[in-house]
Protein backbone atom coordinates (compact mmCIF):
# COMPACT_ATOMS: atom_id res chain seq x y z
CA UNK A 1 0.00 0.00 0.00
CA UNK A 2 1.64 3.66 -0.91
CA UNK A 3 1.54 6.56 1.33
CA UNK A 4 -0.75 9.23 0.88
CA UNK A 5 0.41 13.03 1.47
CA UNK A 6 -2.46 14.69 3.77
CA UNK A 7 -0.31 17.95 3.48
CA UNK A 8 2.62 19.02 2.20
CA UNK A 9 4.83 17.08 3.78
CA UNK A 10 3.18 15.38 5.58
CA UNK A 11 2.62 11.82 5.36
CA UNK A 12 -0.10 8.97 6.32
CA UNK A 13 2.45 6.03 7.20
CA UNK A 14 0.08 3.57 9.02
CA UNK A 15 -1.65 0.81 8.00
CA UNK A 16 -5.22 -0.97 7.96
CA UNK A 17 -6.31 -3.86 9.50
CA UNK A 18 -8.85 -5.41 7.42
CA UNK A 19 -10.00 -8.52 8.79
CA UNK A 20 -9.83 -7.87 12.82
CA UNK A 21 -13.39 -8.61 13.74
CA UNK A 22 -12.87 -8.40 17.68
CA UNK A 23 -10.49 -5.44 19.48
CA UNK A 24 -10.72 -6.56 23.47
CA UNK A 25 -14.29 -7.31 23.98
CA UNK A 26 -15.56 -5.10 20.73
CA UNK A 27 -16.54 -6.50 17.49
CA UNK A 28 -14.64 -4.12 14.65
CA UNK A 29 -17.11 -5.37 12.07
CA UNK A 30 -15.58 -3.10 9.26
CA UNK A 31 -12.21 -3.58 10.71
CA UNK A 32 -9.62 -0.60 11.73
CA UNK A 33 -6.31 1.24 11.03
CA UNK A 34 -3.44 2.23 13.02
CA UNK A 35 -2.78 5.51 11.87
CA UNK A 36 0.50 6.69 11.64
CA UNK A 37 2.05 10.37 10.59
CA UNK A 38 5.35 11.23 9.37
CA UNK A 39 6.91 15.07 9.18
CA UNK A 40 9.53 16.21 6.71
CA UNK A 41 10.84 19.09 7.95
CA UNK A 42 14.20 19.88 9.23
CA UNK A 43 13.81 17.81 12.16
CA UNK A 44 11.67 15.21 10.85
CA UNK A 45 9.27 13.48 13.05
CA UNK A 46 6.98 10.06 13.28
CA UNK A 47 4.02 10.57 15.06
CA UNK A 48 3.14 7.45 16.54
CA UNK A 49 3.55 3.49 15.49
CA UNK A 50 1.46 0.38 14.55
CA UNK A 51 0.28 -2.79 16.03
CA UNK A 52 3.62 -5.13 16.70
CA UNK A 53 2.53 -7.84 13.75
CA UNK A 54 2.53 -4.86 11.66
CA UNK A 55 6.60 -3.62 12.11
CA UNK A 56 7.51 -4.09 9.03
CA UNK A 57 4.71 -2.38 6.65
CA UNK A 58 5.02 0.53 8.93
CA UNK A 59 8.91 0.31 8.15
CA UNK A 60 8.20 -0.94 4.39
CA UNK A 61 6.11 2.68 4.02
CA UNK A 62 8.15 4.84 5.67
CA UNK A 63 11.07 3.73 3.46
CA UNK A 64 9.46 5.03 0.37
CA UNK A 65 10.10 8.38 1.59
CA UNK A 66 13.28 8.49 2.96
CA UNK A 67 15.47 6.21 5.35
CA UNK A 68 14.53 5.50 8.34
CA UNK A 69 17.73 6.86 10.29
CA UNK A 70 17.36 10.21 9.67
CA UNK A 71 14.38 10.43 11.83
CA UNK A 72 14.86 12.77 14.81
CA UNK A 73 11.64 12.55 16.76
CA UNK A 74 9.24 10.08 17.49
CA UNK A 75 5.91 11.50 18.86
CA UNK A 76 4.27 9.07 21.12
CA UNK A 77 0.74 10.22 22.18
CA UNK A 78 -0.65 6.79 23.66
CA UNK A 79 1.47 3.88 24.65
CA UNK A 80 -1.05 0.95 24.26
CA UNK A 81 -0.07 -1.58 22.43
CA UNK A 82 -1.94 -0.91 19.14
CA UNK A 83 0.22 2.19 18.87
CA UNK A 84 3.29 1.14 20.14
CA UNK A 85 3.91 -2.51 19.38
CA UNK A 86 6.02 -1.70 16.58
CA UNK A 87 7.83 0.73 18.55
CA UNK A 88 10.76 -1.75 19.13
CA UNK A 89 11.38 -2.94 15.73
CA UNK A 90 11.00 1.18 14.41
CA UNK A 91 13.86 2.02 17.48
CA UNK A 92 16.10 -0.39 16.19
CA UNK A 93 16.62 1.48 13.17
CA UNK A 94 16.69 5.17 14.46
CA UNK A 95 19.66 5.20 16.22
CA UNK A 96 19.74 9.25 17.07
CA UNK A 97 15.98 9.65 18.23
CA UNK A 98 14.29 10.67 20.93
CA UNK A 99 10.89 9.92 21.51
CA UNK A 100 8.46 13.08 22.75
CA UNK A 101 6.39 11.18 25.00
CA UNK A 102 4.10 12.48 28.50
CA UNK A 103 5.80 11.43 31.92
CA UNK A 104 3.22 8.42 32.42
CA UNK A 105 4.02 7.63 28.68
CA UNK A 106 7.96 7.17 29.21
CA UNK A 107 6.80 5.10 32.98
CA UNK A 108 4.51 2.93 30.74
CA UNK A 109 7.11 2.06 28.01
CA UNK A 110 9.79 1.01 30.76
CA UNK A 111 7.12 -1.19 31.85
CA UNK A 112 6.22 -2.40 28.51
CA UNK A 113 9.66 -2.86 26.81
CA UNK A 114 12.67 -1.81 29.26
CA UNK A 115 14.41 0.45 26.43
CA UNK A 116 17.19 2.60 26.46
CA UNK A 117 15.46 4.79 24.21
CA UNK A 118 16.19 8.62 24.69
CA UNK A 119 13.30 9.86 26.00
CA UNK A 120 11.89 13.60 25.94
CA UNK A 121 8.79 14.21 28.60
CA UNK A 122 6.50 16.72 27.58
CA UNK A 123 3.58 18.44 29.31
CA UNK A 124 0.45 20.91 28.40
CA UNK A 125 1.77 23.91 26.85
CA UNK A 126 5.33 22.44 25.83
CA UNK A 127 6.20 22.84 22.13
CA UNK A 128 9.38 22.07 20.01
CA UNK A 129 10.05 23.56 16.50
CA UNK A 130 10.42 21.05 13.79
CA UNK A 131 11.89 24.02 11.60
CA UNK A 132 9.34 25.34 9.56
CA UNK A 133 6.75 23.87 12.12
CA UNK A 134 6.18 23.84 15.49
CA UNK A 135 4.74 20.56 17.74
CA UNK A 136 2.50 21.75 20.45
CA UNK A 137 1.52 19.28 22.98
CA UNK A 138 -1.63 18.88 25.51
CA UNK A 139 -2.00 16.42 27.95
CA UNK A 140 -5.48 14.65 27.70
CA UNK A 141 -5.30 12.05 31.15
CA UNK A 142 -7.27 9.23 31.21
CA UNK A 143 -8.86 9.85 27.46
CA UNK A 144 -8.43 6.87 27.98
CA UNK A 145 -4.84 6.15 29.46
CA UNK A 146 -3.23 8.28 32.00
CA UNK A 147 -0.52 8.80 29.70
CA UNK A 148 -2.83 10.02 26.49
CA UNK A 149 -1.75 13.27 25.03
CA UNK A 150 -2.69 15.12 21.87
CA UNK A 151 -0.26 16.95 19.41
CA UNK A 152 -1.35 19.93 17.42
CA UNK A 153 0.78 21.33 14.65
CA UNK A 154 -0.65 25.42 14.31
CA UNK A 155 1.31 26.32 10.87
CA UNK A 156 -0.86 23.01 9.35
CA UNK A 157 -3.99 23.30 11.66
CA UNK A 158 -3.56 19.65 12.02
CA UNK A 159 -4.95 18.18 15.22
CA UNK A 160 -3.12 14.30 15.75
CA UNK A 161 -5.45 13.41 18.19
CA UNK A 162 -4.51 10.04 19.41
CA UNK A 163 -7.78 8.11 20.41
CA UNK A 164 -10.04 11.13 20.33
CA UNK A 165 -12.38 11.23 17.24
CA UNK A 166 -11.36 7.81 16.04
CA UNK A 167 -13.52 5.16 14.66
CA UNK A 168 -12.94 1.20 14.23
CA UNK A 169 -12.98 1.28 10.56
CA UNK A 170 -10.07 -0.06 7.40
CA UNK A 171 -10.71 2.23 4.28
CA UNK A 172 -9.14 2.38 1.39
CA UNK A 173 -9.51 6.30 1.90
CA UNK A 174 -7.82 8.21 4.24
CA UNK A 175 -10.07 11.36 4.34
CA UNK A 176 -13.95 11.12 5.67
CA UNK A 177 -14.97 10.54 1.68
CA UNK A 178 -17.11 7.93 2.69
CA UNK A 179 -20.89 8.38 4.05
CA UNK A 180 -21.11 10.39 6.62
CA UNK A 181 -24.38 8.47 8.45
CA UNK A 182 -21.03 5.29 8.13
CA UNK A 183 -18.01 7.40 9.61
CA UNK A 184 -20.39 8.83 12.53
CA UNK A 185 -22.07 5.18 13.69
CA UNK A 186 -18.48 4.42 13.67
CA UNK A 187 -16.95 7.13 15.62
CA UNK A 188 -20.02 6.71 17.90
CA UNK A 189 -19.49 3.21 18.55
CA UNK A 190 -16.13 3.96 18.93
CA UNK A 191 -16.71 6.60 21.86
CA UNK A 192 -19.04 4.20 23.73
CA UNK A 193 -17.07 1.37 23.79
CA UNK A 194 -13.80 3.12 25.06
CA UNK A 195 -14.28 6.93 25.73
CA UNK A 196 -17.01 6.74 27.44
CA UNK A 197 -16.09 6.30 31.19
CA UNK A 198 -13.77 8.93 30.90
CA UNK A 199 -16.48 11.58 29.30
CA UNK A 200 -15.78 14.04 32.13
CA UNK A 201 -11.77 14.02 30.96
CA UNK A 202 -13.19 14.36 27.62
CA UNK A 203 -14.88 17.61 28.54
CA UNK A 204 -11.92 19.57 29.57
CA UNK A 205 -9.92 18.20 25.96
CA UNK A 206 -12.88 19.00 24.07
CA UNK A 207 -12.89 22.45 25.54
CA UNK A 208 -9.20 22.75 25.03
CA UNK A 209 -9.41 21.87 21.50
CA UNK A 210 -12.27 24.15 20.67
CA UNK A 211 -9.45 27.07 21.25
CA UNK A 212 -7.48 25.66 18.40
CA UNK A 213 -7.84 26.72 14.37
CA UNK A 214 -8.37 23.18 12.93
CA UNK A 215 -8.87 22.29 9.44
CA UNK A 216 -7.65 18.39 10.25
CA UNK A 217 -7.82 15.93 12.77
CA UNK A 218 -5.88 13.20 12.42
CA UNK A 219 -7.23 10.54 14.57
CA UNK A 220 -5.09 7.37 15.49
CA UNK A 221 -7.63 4.92 14.22
CA UNK A 222 -9.99 5.47 11.18
CA UNK A 223 -10.40 8.20 8.94
CA UNK A 224 -9.00 11.83 9.06
CA UNK A 225 -11.26 14.12 9.49
CA UNK A 226 -11.09 17.24 6.55
CA UNK A 227 -14.50 17.77 5.53
CA UNK A 228 -16.85 17.19 8.45
CA UNK A 229 -14.73 18.94 11.27
CA UNK A 230 -18.12 20.33 12.45
CA UNK A 231 -19.80 17.64 13.00
CA UNK A 232 -17.51 15.40 14.78
CA UNK A 233 -17.16 17.72 17.60
CA UNK A 234 -20.80 18.76 17.94
CA UNK A 235 -21.05 15.11 18.75
CA UNK A 236 -18.22 14.52 20.96
CA UNK A 237 -19.42 17.37 22.74
CA UNK A 238 -23.19 16.05 23.28
CA UNK A 239 -21.21 12.68 24.00
CA UNK A 240 -18.93 14.13 26.38
CA UNK A 241 -21.88 16.13 28.60
CA UNK A 242 -23.48 12.94 28.39
CA UNK A 243 -26.63 14.63 26.88
CA UNK A 244 -29.40 11.97 26.26
CA UNK A 245 -32.19 11.66 23.32
CA UNK A 246 -35.71 10.92 24.43
CA UNK A 247 -34.57 6.78 24.06
CA UNK A 248 -34.61 3.64 26.00
CA UNK A 249 -32.51 0.58 25.38
CA UNK A 250 -34.38 -2.44 26.24
CA UNK A 251 -31.97 -5.45 26.27
CA UNK A 252 -32.46 -9.11 27.78
CA UNK A 253 -32.48 -12.71 27.40
CA UNK A 254 -35.05 -15.45 28.06
CA UNK A 255 -35.47 -19.56 28.70
CA UNK A 256 -38.94 -19.90 27.12
CA UNK A 257 -40.23 -16.63 26.23
CA UNK A 258 -41.79 -15.12 29.57
CA UNK A 259 -38.96 -12.67 30.09
CA UNK A 260 -39.57 -12.13 26.33
CA UNK A 261 -42.92 -11.31 26.93
CA UNK A 262 -42.33 -8.72 29.59
CA UNK A 263 -39.67 -7.22 27.31
CA UNK A 264 -42.56 -6.33 24.94
CA UNK A 265 -44.68 -5.27 27.79
CA UNK A 266 -42.00 -2.90 29.20
CA UNK A 267 -41.48 -1.63 25.06
CA UNK A 268 -44.95 -1.04 24.92
CA UNK A 269 -45.29 1.65 27.62
CA UNK A 270 -42.19 3.46 26.72
CA UNK A 271 -43.79 3.82 22.30
CA UNK A 272 -47.18 5.13 24.06
CA UNK A 273 -45.36 7.87 25.57
CA UNK A 274 -43.28 8.62 22.59
CA UNK A 275 -39.92 7.31 23.65
CA UNK A 276 -37.64 5.82 20.30
CA UNK A 277 -36.34 2.79 21.44
CA UNK A 278 -33.76 -0.24 20.56
CA UNK A 279 -34.50 -3.86 21.01
CA UNK A 280 -32.01 -6.57 21.52
CA UNK A 281 -32.17 -9.91 21.98
CA UNK A 282 -28.30 -11.05 23.76
CA UNK A 283 -28.73 -14.63 21.99
CA UNK A 284 -28.37 -12.34 18.58
CA UNK A 285 -26.42 -8.61 19.45
CA UNK A 286 -23.23 -8.04 20.71
CA UNK A 287 -22.87 -6.50 23.78
CA UNK A 288 -20.79 -3.32 22.71
CA UNK A 289 -23.37 -3.07 19.85
CA UNK A 290 -26.02 -2.87 22.67
CA UNK A 291 -23.43 -0.41 23.89
CA UNK A 292 -23.46 1.93 21.14
CA UNK A 293 -27.26 2.74 21.42
CA UNK A 294 -26.96 3.20 25.22
CA UNK A 295 -24.76 5.99 24.84
CA UNK A 296 -27.41 8.13 24.14
CA UNK A 297 -30.44 6.75 26.27
CA UNK A 298 -32.08 8.09 28.87
CA UNK A 299 -33.64 4.58 30.32
CA UNK A 300 -31.59 1.24 29.72
CA UNK A 301 -34.07 -1.69 30.56
CA UNK A 302 -32.31 -4.80 31.44
CA UNK A 303 -34.21 -8.48 31.70
CA UNK A 304 -33.49 -11.98 32.48
CA UNK A 305 -35.08 -15.11 34.29
CA UNK A 306 -33.41 -16.98 37.23
CA UNK A 307 -31.05 -19.84 36.10
CA UNK A 308 -29.52 -21.90 38.79
CA UNK A 309 -29.78 -19.16 41.53
CA UNK A 310 -28.50 -16.50 39.14
CA UNK A 311 -29.46 -14.54 35.97
CA UNK A 312 -28.68 -16.08 32.20
CA UNK A 313 -24.96 -15.45 31.54
CA UNK A 314 -25.22 -13.25 28.42
CA UNK A 315 -27.01 -11.20 30.49
CA UNK A 316 -24.20 -11.51 33.36
CA UNK A 317 -21.99 -10.55 30.35
CA UNK A 318 -23.83 -7.59 29.36
CA UNK A 319 -24.22 -6.13 32.98
CA UNK A 320 -20.43 -6.45 33.43
CA UNK A 321 -19.45 -4.46 29.97
CA UNK A 322 -22.00 -1.75 30.59
CA UNK A 323 -20.55 -1.30 34.38
CA UNK A 324 -17.57 -0.41 33.19
CA UNK A 325 -18.48 1.18 30.53
CA UNK A 326 -21.90 3.63 31.36
CA UNK A 327 -22.02 7.06 33.33
CA UNK A 328 -23.83 7.72 35.73
CA UNK A 329 -26.36 9.84 34.25
CA UNK A 330 -28.76 7.07 32.97
CA UNK A 331 -32.44 5.15 34.57
CA UNK A 332 -33.63 2.57 34.07
CA UNK A 333 -36.03 -0.38 34.42
CA UNK A 334 -35.14 -4.24 35.82
CA UNK A 335 -37.21 -6.78 34.42
CA UNK A 336 -37.95 -10.92 34.48
CA UNK A 337 -39.27 -14.23 35.31
CA UNK A 338 -38.74 -17.07 37.59
CA UNK A 339 -39.74 -20.33 38.77
CA UNK A 340 -38.50 -21.36 42.55
CA UNK A 341 -36.52 -18.69 43.48
CA UNK A 342 -36.34 -15.32 42.75
CA UNK A 343 -32.55 -14.23 42.39
CA UNK A 344 -32.59 -12.64 38.86
CA UNK A 345 -33.75 -9.35 40.86
CA UNK A 346 -30.45 -9.27 43.43
CA UNK A 347 -27.93 -10.13 41.10
CA UNK A 348 -29.26 -7.71 38.38
CA UNK A 349 -29.77 -4.80 41.82
CA UNK A 350 -25.88 -5.12 42.45
CA UNK A 351 -25.27 -4.43 38.97
CA UNK A 352 -27.23 -1.70 38.42
CA UNK A 353 -26.21 0.10 41.68
CA UNK A 354 -22.59 -0.28 40.93
CA UNK A 355 -23.39 1.30 37.58
CA UNK A 356 -24.74 4.01 39.22
CA UNK A 357 -28.06 3.80 36.94
CA UNK A 358 -31.09 4.83 38.50
CA UNK A 359 -33.65 1.98 39.38
CA UNK A 360 -36.88 3.27 38.10
CA UNK A 361 -38.78 0.29 39.24
CA UNK A 362 -38.47 -3.58 38.87
CA UNK A 363 -41.14 -6.47 37.38
CA UNK A 364 -40.59 -10.09 38.20
CA UNK A 365 -43.37 -12.40 37.15
CA UNK A 366 -43.77 -16.31 38.57
CA UNK A 367 -43.38 -18.85 35.70
CA UNK A 368 -45.20 -16.98 32.40
CA UNK A 369 -47.16 -13.85 32.58
CA UNK A 370 -51.15 -13.77 31.42
CA UNK A 371 -52.62 -11.19 29.55
CA UNK A 372 -53.50 -9.03 32.52
CA UNK A 373 -49.55 -8.98 34.27
CA UNK A 374 -48.12 -7.56 31.09
CA UNK A 375 -51.12 -5.39 30.46
CA UNK A 376 -50.31 -4.38 34.44
CA UNK A 377 -46.31 -3.79 33.82
CA UNK A 378 -47.42 -1.78 30.99
CA UNK A 379 -49.77 0.58 32.48
CA UNK A 380 -46.92 0.25 35.64
CA UNK A 381 -44.65 1.42 33.23
CA UNK A 382 -46.18 4.28 32.08
CA UNK A 383 -46.88 6.22 35.05
CA UNK A 384 -43.35 6.10 35.89
CA UNK A 385 -41.41 7.54 33.18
Amino acid sequence: MKTREIAKGIYSVGVADWNVRNFHGYLTQKGTSYNAYLIIDEKITLIDTVKTHFSQELIDRISQIMSLEKIDYVVSNHVEMDHSGAMPEVMKRLPNATVLTSQSGEKEYKLHFNPDWKFQVVKTGDSISLGKRTLNFLMTPMVHWPDNMVTYCPEEKILFSNDAFGQHLASSNYFDDEPLDVIMEEAKKYYANIIMPYSSQAVAALDAVKKMDIRMIAPSHGLIWKNNIPAIIESYTKWAHCQADKKVVIVWDSMYGSTEKIAYAVRNAFEAKGYQYKFFDLKSNHVSDVITDCLDAEYICVGSPTLNKNIMPSVAAFLTYLQGLVTKTKKGILFGSYGWAQQNMKFMERYFEESGIELIDKYNVNFIPDKNALQAITESVISKI
